[in-house]
């Protein structure tokens, strides 16, 4: 079984002198464009509770290029100018629809510097990619092969803050999904260990940051050393830029590795909910939880699972899971996080995170097989126990031997049959 997919291939390119010239010039305009449709679009809501289209954003930036101050809009492709006000108008309906904050100005110093060409601004011929007012095609490093006749339909250029420069081919290809297997597991997130798995097994977090925290220190040191403005604060800028992409791209390797073993090893990966952005309000964590990557993994996890015909539970961030106890189904008031191990009343004795691992197991395919969701923990006002303790007590007395009896009777076991 095979779906058809839209998918995008990243390439690292080298772009001549003409090149970076005519790319920097359309990234400058494509900016330009975004922050003035964006003044625009605030001040005739805020000063007249008036809304702009993307029909009269576009008649705008018509106008713009006929005046004398921004006459130079029409030396570049109008194609990237005319992606950027519909990116302004999909970050207008996520802002309107609450799935995103209100649009902020691009920076040119901070933001990503991007051009979006359609397929009408750019030539694809025999493997070779020319651009728009350009003559020659782009010098990439095809670093894995396009799929067999696939042609691109959208091609995004980006330069990133370290100067390297890249292409992303928006093409359509064919995925096959993965064999079906009756494996499932939870994935319980952490610091020290990046992951623990409910089989037992313990991924170690490799902690990038940490790594290279000396290297960068140093190169953020000669940064603050540079006179603002001057080449040699520009070149200092880069090297820091640099460190950082290295720990990213460490980074995006691992999880890409860890995300694609666990889809292709499991029918069913369950995961927490966790609201990373909450979690980085804590002054003493927010730089282990920001290496960690949570959210990146849940992203990574979430796509190629629909790609390869998985199944992914994501339970209440409230369920909790390590205070737990999967033996008996008795939750633990309170455990610090200095305890990685504890026993509980019935004696059973307890690793803090494959525990938790196993009960975040359980209750995804107790979620999987009633189609219901676990409640937060409360009181009932009747029994007086908590209600996560009701729901998922069923689920979890029977984590032992399940186990004992390999994977593929936990779904058969936990359904009753």
């Amino acid at each position: 079984m095979a779906q058809q997919v839209r998918r995008a291939f990243k390439y690292r390119f080298y772009p001549t002198g003409e090149q970076t010239v005519e790319l920097s010039r359309t990234f400058g305009c494509v900016r330009l464009v975004y922050n003035k449709a964006l003044e625009e679009r605030t001040r005739a809501w805020y000063g007249e509770r008036r809304r702009i289209s993307y029909a009269q954003s576009s008649a705008a930036l018509t106008r713009w290029k006929k005046t004398e101050e921004l006459a130079f809009l029409a030396e570049v492709s109008c194609v990237p100018l005319q992606q950027a006000l519909r990116h302004l108008q999909t970050a207008f309906a996520n802002f309107f629809a609450k799935r995103a904050a209100y649009p902020r100005f691009k920076s040119r110093k901070r933001s990503r510097s991007s051009a979006e060409y359609t397929r009408s601004a750019f030539t694809w011929r025999d493997g070779h990619l020319t651009l728009a007012k350009m003559t020659t095609p782009l010098d990439i490093r095809w670093s894995r092969p396009l799929p067999e006749g696939a042609e691109p339909s959208t091609v995004t250029v980006s330069r990133d803050s370290a100067g390297r420069w890249f292409v992303s081919l928006l093409c359509q290809d064919t995925i096959r999904c993965a064999p079906a297997t009756h494996a499932a597991v939870g994935v319980d997130a952490g610091i020290t260990t990046l992951v623990t798995l409910s089989t037992g097994e313990k991924i170690t977090n490799p902690r990038h940051e940490r790594r290279d925290r000396a290297r960068l220190a140093k190169a953020q040191r000669e940064l603050s050393r540079k006179s603002a403005g001057s080449a040699n604060r520009d070149k200092a800028r880069r090297k820091v830029a640099r460190v950082y992409a290295r720990i990213a791209d460490r980074r995006r390797d691992l999880l890409h590795k860890l995300s694609t073993r666990l889809v292709r090893e499991n029918q069913t990966v369950v995961i927490e909910g966790l609201t990373v952005g909450n979690m980085l309000k804590n002054r003493k964590l927010a730089r282990a939880i920001s290496d960690a990557a949570w959210a990146e993994l849940h992203a990574m996890l979430e796509y190629k699972c629909a790609w390869y015909d998985r199944e992914l539970v994501v339970i209440d961030r409230w369920f909790p899971s390590t205070k737990l106890c999967g033996t008996c189904g008795t939750v633990r008031g309170t455990l610090p996080l200095n305890v990685r191990e504890w026993t509980c009343e019935c004696g059973a004795v307890h690793d803090r995170d494959v525990n938790a691992a196993r009960n975040i197991l359980a209750a995804g395919l107790a979620v999987s097989a009633c189609g219901d969701a676990v409640r937060p923990q409360r009181d009932t006002p009747r029994t007086r126990r908590s209600s996560a303790k009701q729901e998922t007590q069923r689920a979890t007395a029977e984590i032992p031997r399940l186990q004992a009896r390999g994977r593929s009777q936990e779904r058969t076991h936990l359904l009753g049959m």
